[in-house]
């Protein structure tokens, strides 16, 4: 029984209000302002009141939570991706409203729209890979889709491993060797040879784990010809091809939550070109740095190619952050050098690409190339740092 209750009973039954201060330990002032509540409250007076403020100048507009709930509701009727950095992107790039993704995920769990899920295995137990330029590594796989009819169809796809960019989705009867070559080359025509491919075991893929005799497929023997380095996962790791396996989720999903279902091939087709330009061009990736779109990871940094010379010219590229000034800063042979791009660009994440003296900057959220200039670097002869008298 709380102490609340005991002291008003014991008032009730005929004892002072000095008499129950002292028994209980408490102030006559607080055993007065007790009994003004239960009268006027009743059996409420037995709970203490909430001491959260009644007004809070920090607390989040309801316009912004109404919002957020929108978005939730919008987004996971398109079968995209619905979670709190999802719906943050889109409050920055299409509302103007910067909510961090703790006051998103307490908004969601007010609102009950929060999706409990299980303990997955730690990140930290996978080991991460990432190409460092588009068309260094492509993965490849193919999946299952019912159609309306209730029959099975397969869906291929080729992924550029550095930027989630989907290069070539197809929809098939069944996939076959020389379909998985045909829509290789397909993606060669519209982006160029890759440096490497990376895919799992299938015998459209490869023949080295046939067990019998033969030489390599029409796929091992165009890579070869292209000289394009194949690679294939080990047997029972899909983690090596996690991103085309994620991606594969996610285009499953997307087509599952449109409300009319395909029931040929050529409307599942339909249906796929319109996910790629969504995926491609306007869905903010999660696993991209600043949530950019997978076409504009995909175009700001120069292709790798099979079997590129070594050459002796510098290159590297460099990420950084526009300061206040409108400027960036890059140590070139052992000089600072200062660039302007312009006080409205203050604060964005850009790529700086250097070949040389050519210097590319280029937004890294949006792809949008901001200044291209040639350094004006004149060598001395002379050592940097102070020279001695």
């Amino acid at each position: 029984m709380s102490k609340r209750r005991l002291v008003i009973t014991a008032v009730l039954a005929g004892q002072s209000q000095s008499e129950v201060a002292r028994t209980y330990g408490v102030s006559q002032g607080w055993i007065s302002k007790l009994m003004a509540r239960y009268r006027a409250e009743g059996e409420q007076a037995f709970e203490p009141r909430s001491r959260r403020p009644a007004t809070s100048t920090n607390a989040t507009p309801q316009a912004t939570v109404d919002l957020v709930l929108q978005l939730r509701d919008q987004l996971s009727a398109q079968g995209l991706d619905a979670g709190a950095e999802t719906i943050g992107w889109h409050l920055r790039h299409h509302h103007d409203v910067t909510t961090s993704r703790a006051t998103i995920n307490r908004i969601l769990t007010r609102a009950g729209r929060g999706v409990p899920e299980p303990k997955k295995r730690p990140k930290s137990s996978y080991i991460r890979f990432e190409a460092e330029q588009p068309n260094e590594t492509w993965q490849s796989d193919f999946t299952h889709y019912r159609l309306a009819t209730g029959r099975d169809v397969e869906i291929l796809t080729w992924l550029d491993d550095h930027s989630r960019c989907a290069l070539h989705i197809s929809a098939h009867t069944r996939v076959t060797g020389p379909i998985v070559l045909a829509a290789f080359q397909a993606a060669i025509d519209e982006h160029g040879c890759p440096a490497s491919t990376l895919t799992d075991n299938g015998m459209v893929f490869t023949t080295r784990l046939a067990g019998g005799r033969g030489g390599k497929n029409a796929l091992e023997t165009h890579l070869a010809a292209l000289g394009v380095t194949q690679k294939n996962s080990r047997p029972a790791h899909p983690t090596t091809c996690g991103k085309v396996e994620r991606f594969q989720q996610t285009m499953k999903k997307w087509l599952r939550a449109q409300a009319e279902q395909p029931a040929t091939v050529q409307a599942l087709q339909t249906l796929i070109d319109d996910f790629r330009d969504e995926y491609n061009n306007r869905r903010p990736h999660r696993s991209l740095p600043h949530r950019a779109t997978p076409a504009t990871a995909y175009t700001a940094r120069p292709k790798a190619a099979p079997g590129t010379p070594t050459t002796t010219t510098h290159e590297r590229v460099r990420t950084d952050k526009i300061d206040k000034s409108g400027v960036v800063t890059l140590r070139h042979h052992g000089r600072l050098h200062h660039i302007e791009v312009g006080r409205t660009h203050a604060g964005t994440y850009v790529l700086l690409l250097v070949q040389d003296l050519e210097i590319r900057i280029i937004n890294a959220a949006t792809g949008e190339i901001l200044r291209e200039l040639t350094l004006d670097y004149q060598p001395t002869g002379r050592k940097p740092g102070p020279q001695k008298q």
